[in-house]
């Protein structure tokens, strides 16, 4: 093995059982990691990214998996050859991996702190007094802010991005030759996420380990990589230097990666998805400034759809039996407007207020102050009555769509259930073929009618939550993250379908997200929310390209812009 390699990988073939029948998931990779080095592994889910790192920590599911080809060598040891005993010498002290959702990584019934030092005490000979000051030096190391408050904290009790870094204090605990990222961002918000891919090269600098940092953001992945592997259904498909790949992409799958995602320079009428570039069908239009300027004249002629008239919300909480209780505004102060067929922009970093705000508006939280107008009529003073007649006319698209599908109702039965409580169609029969119809309209096809959510792969339940919010025929959907999970090509197919459901059909939209190149190429105009209160607010392309606070400029420069 040569000596600048650390870790080698050649001639991989993974299978997977399923009922009795083997199916190939890896095809015959072979890759290797430099001492010292970041390679970013990019593809979809399905392409065999995460499959391929857990084969290397032996952390495969035994039972329907197996490595049927090929070896995986690390400071020239086999570890296709290892069994459980000789792996936990390895994972968490040589080679580390930092999981996706580090809420069900951590262990929920046990402080952070804790959790760092069982690691340490696991592959050290650190008494448990010294494993704790490393515990602390660590959380220092990886910028925790009160290293004492979230050493005595609970998984829940800090945010997204405490726990990512919980998460990384982990995972270099043991200082480790290779830490594997495994897509350590995704549902981070940008500035966050620009935290953290920043001290993980910092620490790779420091600590000089290797990393193999893992994502479907080909954008995001050249912001940490020295080089770049492309997967595709369970092959390498282009591997290189950074600039090689990102400048000058030979793959077609590479190209749609680049080119799927929204531009901040230009609009294009349709996204390309990796299908358009397969096939050759990639359409280049280009809205330009007059046709919007002439969109925007026909919109905001009319009277508003809603009016939001400084709008509060207050939470209050209580700490202990005898402290005071206290309020805490969530929205402060906010007022807009939204008109028929527009789509308006939320974008703000967690905990800014988006998402409190839209359930006031749909009515699921009662605003504390304000009023909202619904076609003139204050909302915030129905009964529960007029409330649910309400409902029909504004839906909300949920960020994430299991969650939000019953596992036990078929796909059809899901969109027919509200559709019968609101009196939409004449009998079952007529329901039945209504949804058939709608199935079709949001890239479906009449076959999913009798199939259960968990069929289905993430984009395909994202448009069956679109087709049952559409069912009831809104006036206004509220989508709230519905693409931040989604993998860039089908979060292009997903605009593409909301935007021509919008012309096709005249639905309004607020569009929330802290993803603010998807922000902008949606939006009509754009609120930028902060700490609860508007921040900014203008055109979409305005905002952009003349930022005039610095919360915004911070926004903006966070965005993953590739080379």
């Amino acid at each position: 093995m040569d000596k600048s390699k650390l870790l080698d990988v050649k001639n991989l073939l993974i299978s997977f059982s399923s009922e009795g029948v083997d199916k190939e998931i890896i095809h015959n990779i072979s890759y290797h990691l430099n001492k010292n080095e970041i390679l970013g592994v990019v593809g979809e889910s399905g392409s065999g990214k995460s499959v391929s790192s857990l084969a290397i920590l032996g952390l495969l599911p035994k039972n329907i998996s197996k490595i049927t080809q090929g070896s995986i060598l690390f400071d020239s040891q086999d570890l296709t050859s290892l069994n459980s005993r000789q792996f936990q010498k390895i994972r968490g002290n040589k080679i580390s991996m930092i999981f996706q959702e580090p809420m069900s990584a951590l262990n929920p019934s046990m402080t952070c702190g804790k959790q760092v030092i069982e690691v340490i005490l696991q592959h050290t000979n650190l008494s448990k007094a010294e494993a704790k000051t490393e515990t602390l030096s660590l959380f220092e190391k990886v910028k925790l802010p009160l290293p004492q408050r979230v050493y005595n904290a609970y998984p829940h009790e800090i945010s997204g991005g405490q726990k990512q870094r919980v998460m990384i204090a982990m995972a270099i605990a043991c200082k480790p030759k290779i830490l594997i990222a495994d897509e350590p961002t995704t549902a981070l918000d940008v500035t966050v996420q620009k935290e953290i891919i920043i001290l993980l090269k910092k620490l790779q600098q420091e600590e000089q380990m290797s990393i193999i940092f893992i994502s479907h953001d080909l954008s995001l992945v050249s912001e940490i990589a020295d080089r770049i592997m492309v997967m595709y259904k369970g092959e390498i498909v282009e591997q290189g230097e950074v600039e090689q790949v990102f400048k000058s992409p030979k793959h077609l799958y590479t190209k749609a990666l680049i080119n799927s995602k929204p531009s901040m320079e230009t609009r294009l009428k349709q996204l390309p998805t990796i299908d358009d570039f397969i096939n050759n069908t990639t359409k280049s239009d280009v809205v330009t400034s007059i046709e919007r300027a002439e969109v925007h004249k026909n919109i905001y002629s009319k009277k508003p759809l809603l009016e939001v008239i400084n709008l509060e919300k207050e939470f209050v909480s209580k700490s202990g039996w005898f402290s005071k209780p206290e309020t805490f505004k969530a929205v402060n102060n906010v007022s807009f407007k939204l008109y028929n067929g527009e789509t308006l922009g939320l974008v703000g970093e967690s905990g800014c207020g988006k998402s409190t705000l839209s359930n006031a508006i749909l009515q699921l939280d009662k605003a504390t102050a304000g009023a909202i107008l619904y076609h003139g009529t204050d909302i915030t003073k129905l009964s529960k009555s007029a409330i649910r007649k309400l409902r029909k006319d504004i839906q909300i698209i949920f960020q994430d769509p299991y969650a939000s599908l019953n596992p036990r109702l078929t796909v059809g039965k899901a969109i027919m259930e509200p559709m019968k409580v609101h009196g939409i169609g004449t009998n079952e029969n007529d329901r039945q073929q209504r949804v058939l119809d709608l199935l079709l309209k949001v890239g479906l096809d009449e076959t999913y009618f009798n199939r259960y959510p968990h069929e289905f792969s993430g984009g395909q339940r994202q448009r069956i939550g679109i087709a049952r919010a559409i069912a009831l025929e809104p006036q206004l959907i509220i989508c709230d993250e519905s693409v931040s999970a989604l993998d860039i090509s089908v979060q292009a197919q997903v605009l593409n379908l909301l935007n021509d459901l919008k012309s096709n059909f005249g639905f309004t939209y607020i569009f929330i997200s802290h993803d603010l190149a998807v922000v902008k190429y949606m939006s009509d105009q754009l609120i930028v929310m902060n700490k609860g209160e508007i921040e900014e607010m203008d055109d979409a392309d305005v905002i952009y390209n003349n930022p005039q606070k610095e919360y915004t400029k911070k926004l903006i420069h966070a965005i993953p812009k590739g080379l």
